[in-house]
Parts: structure tokens; C-alpha cells; sequence
């Protein structure tokens, strides 16, 4: 509408046509405010888990967005599957976020939820099917953008994934079709990434993801899961560097992401960092927990018992066969509720008095110990979010995204990066 036109309205007109104009609008804009975000997991609602997180505990005055997780791709490119995901909860979660004035969105993809992306753009015929496919979704349940968390183009995740070398030439003209399209041109698009810029056609990072820079709103790089079971040995869940650790151990970090999206053409201002509101279980014996000759200094990148899998807190992942029919240990994940729920941390997330404790000035991570069950943990705490915080102001990046809202406790987390980050809502 011209500003003529609006010209020629009454003010109470004017005033009653503001939330549509405004309804939705984010791409092609600038605003002061960076993006605070989180994924709500829909499966920990009431009903789903114990313990849960409810709609009216979500503290949604402290985020600017807000995901639901996830809508899974399927076989049929007409589709997408909420199955996993408490379906019935969505249109609640629209409207509780509208009301406080918070974008709605809902991710597409995820671990277990990524098998057909693939296919499902790997097509011009497919690519304009999945277009229709995600608006007709987004129109149905009124979201204010969608979010791609696609594990991992040309790179292979759960181990079942339909995969094709041109996956990232692909994914980038379907959102090109998207972003032209009418309803998609005013949705807030995003893509959750790791810390390599898309995978080309040869298997290598790309050099220049400019075209990816120009269609979406921001990426979230995921900066989490650097180490974990998989590992050589412990190390940190979500580092903010690693420079300055053994190089044997250097297995990425949000410095190493940020450096490596922006050299390829992604600007610092649509770089939103990931944070984790969990951490990874070790089994670690006492004879190499500590630092030698010490009984209370914690070692750094101790080996661990890779067949011994501890468990982590209810929400931890159970034994069982994945999606690509592969047996699955228990996952060993905690989250930061969890923490405090099994003794290590008080209710206000400090360690708790006589429990084996070390901050990691490197990667500014923290790491505790139970040296009754012999399980090391690293994790994140309100310094190490604090630092990351810290981080996203210097670089002058876009926000943060935390996996998940569910795993904090009392917002200890939620709150320390969002002060340090000069977050404006």
C-alpha cells in the first residue's frame, strides 16, 4: 500500500491496518534488536515427558522467535510429518507466541527427521511440489517463518538419508523458489547449519554461500555436539574456540564456525550462534579423571569407556533402533536441569559443594564429576553462556538460538547470554 494511500485513511484506519503491514515482516528489513531464539521440542510438552515444559512456562517475554520442533520430511514430497511432535499442541503454540508478540515458527528436518530432504529437492518438479507443500503448511497454522534443519545436505547424518552431490545447488533453488513465491516472500526464513558451510558437489565446505545469504533471513550455526560418544575422548560439548587446545583435540568451535561462514559470504549480522542447554556423559575411571598426583583437579580430554554408555536424565535417549534400522546405545545426554535434579549443580547452577569442578579457560567450557559412578560431564553454565554472549556482541552477530528452551532451569541460562549479548526485545 502507498504512503499516499495511507494518506488518504482516518487514523483509526491507519491504526487498524498496522498489524497486517507489520504481521510477518522481517526479510529485506533491518531492525536494532538481535534475534534471542530457541527450539521448543514438542515432544517434552505435558503429556509427552516428564518433567515437560508448558506453553505457560515458556518465559516468552525474554525471545524475539520461537521454533516448534519438528515437522519431519516424508517419502511423499506433498508432505510433512508432525507425528513426533505433539501436532495437536502447534496452533496453541502460534497463538501463545503471537500473543506475546513473538514470530512463530516451525523447523523442517532434524536428526531423525532429515531422510528425504534429498529427494525432495533434488527435482525442479520436486522443488516447486515442497514449495507449495511448506507454504500451504505455513498458511495453515499461521507461522511467521519456517526453519531448515536439514542434517546434512550431500553430507550423510542419521545414516539413512536419501543423499545427491548437487543436495546444496538444490536446497539453494528451492529456497530461491520459495522467497519468490507470494506467501513465501514474507516468511522469516532460516537454516540450522554445522560448522561448515554447506557441503559442494565434491564433499568439501563451499567457498561461497552468498547466494544463501541473499534468501534467507539468518543461519544458526550449531554449535554443539562437537564432542560427545563418538569422540576420542572427553572433550567440550559446545567450545567456544579450541585454538588453544591440544591439536589432536581441536574439533571445531564457534570462533572456527564463524570464521569459516563469513569467509564463504555469510554477513556476521545473519550468523545467529547456537547454544546448548545440555552436555554429553562420559564413563571415566578415577585413574584418569584427575590430573596425576592430584585428587581434585580435573584432567582435560581424559580417555573414556566408550562400551559403558551412562545414562543421562529422563529426557535422555533409550536404547532402541534409529530410523535406518541401526542399534542405538543410550544417547548420555543431561540437560541443565538435569544437572541440578542429580546433585551436581545447586538450584542456582553453581557446583555443589565437594563435587569435582573445572571451568576450561580454552574452550570456556565447564566439566564436573561423580567419582561414585565414575561419569564425567561436559556442559554449559551461566559463564560459559556469559562468554558466548560476550562473543555474539564483539563479532556484532545476529542473535542466539538455544537447543532447547526445555533444558534450562529458572532461565539461569536464558538470561546470562542474553545480558551479555545486549539482546533487545
Amino acid at each position: 500500500m502507498s504512503s499516499m494511500r495511507l494518506l488518504m485513511l482516518s487514523r483509526s484506519q491507519v491504526l487498524a491496518l498496522l498489524p497486517a503491514l507489520f504481521h510477518g515482516l522481517a526479510f529485506g528489513t533491518t531492525t536494532s534488536s538481535k534475534i534471542a531464539t530457541a527450539w521448543y521440542a514438542g515432544w517434552h510438552a505435558p503429556g509427552q515427558a516428564v518433567p515437560s515444559l508448558a506453553l505457560s512456562q515458556v518465559s516468552w517475554e525474554k525471545y524475539t522467535h520461537l521454533t516448534y520442533s519438528f515437522a519431519e520430511t516424508t517419502a511423499d514430497v506433498r508432505e510433512v510429518s508432525l507425528s513426533g511432535s505433539d501436532p495437536e499442541l502447534l496452533p496453541s503454540f502460534v497463538a501463545t507466541a503471537h500473543a506475546h508478540g513473538v514470530k512463530a515458527k516451525v523447523s523442517v528436518g532434524g536428526w531423525t527427521g532429515s531422510l528425504f530432504w534429498s529427494s525432495n529437492v533434488a527435482t525442479a518438479q520436486n522443488r516447486t511440489l515442497f514449495v507449495k507443500t511448506l507454504v500451504d503448511f505455513a498458511t495453515k497454522y499461521d507461522l511467521d517463518g519456517l526453519d531448515f534443519d536439514w542434517e546434512y545436505p550431500n553430507v550423510q547424518g542419521i545414516g539413512c538419508n536419501t543423499i545427491d552431490v548437487n543436495d546444496t545447488a538444490n536446497f539453494l533453488a528451492f529456497i530461491q523458489e520459495l522467497r519468490a513465491d507470494p506467501v513465501g516472500s514474507k516468511l522469516i526464513l532460516s537454516a540450522a547449519t554445522s560448522l561448515s558451510p554447506f557441503a559442494d558437489a565434491n564433499g568439501d565446505p563451499s567457498t561461497d554461500v552468498s547466494g544463501f545469504a541473499k534468501v534467507l533471513d539468518y543461519i544458526a550455526v550449531m554449535n554443539y555436539d562437537v564432542n560427545g560418544p563418538w569422540s576420542a575422548a572427553v572433550g567440550p560439548n559446545a567450545p567456544l574456540r579450541d585454538s588453544c587446545a591440544p591439536a589432536d583435540f581441536q574439533a571445531g568451535s564457534a570462533v572456527d564456525a564463524v570464521a569459516a561462514w563469513t569467509a564463504a559470504g555469510m554477513p556476521l549480522d545473519k550468523i545467529v550462534l547456537g547454544v546448548a542447554s545440555y552436555g554429553h556423559s562420559f564413563s571415566v575411571a578415577k585413574s584418569d579423571a584427575f590430573v596425576k598426583g592430584s585428587k581434585t583437579q580435573l584432567a582435560l580430554y581424559p580417555p573414556f569407556n566408550a562400551s559403558n554408555a551412562p545414562a543421562g536424565d529422563s529426557w535422555d535417549d533409550q536404547p532402541g533402533v534409529d530410523e535406518g534400522g541401526n542399534f542405538e546405545s543410550q544417547g548420555g545426554v543431561i540437560d541443565f536441569w538435569g544437572l541440578i535434579q542429580q546433585g551436581y549443580l545447586t538450584e542456582t547452577g553453581v557446583p555443589v559443594t565437594g563435587v569435582p569442578f573445572i571451568f576450561d579457560n580454552c574452550t570456556q567450557t565447564p566439566y564436573v564429576y561423580n567419582g561414585t559412578t565414575e561419569v564425567m560431564i561436559s556442559f554449559d553454565n551461566a559463564r560459559s553462556f556469559a562468554v558466548k554472549g560476550e562473543y555474539i556482541k564483539s563479532k556484532g552477530l545476529g542473535g542466539f538460538a538455544m537447543w532447547e528452551a526445555g533444558g534450562d532451569f529458572n532461565d539461569i541460562l536464558l538470561d546470562s547470554i542474553r545480558e551479555a549479548s545486549g539482546v533487545l526485545n
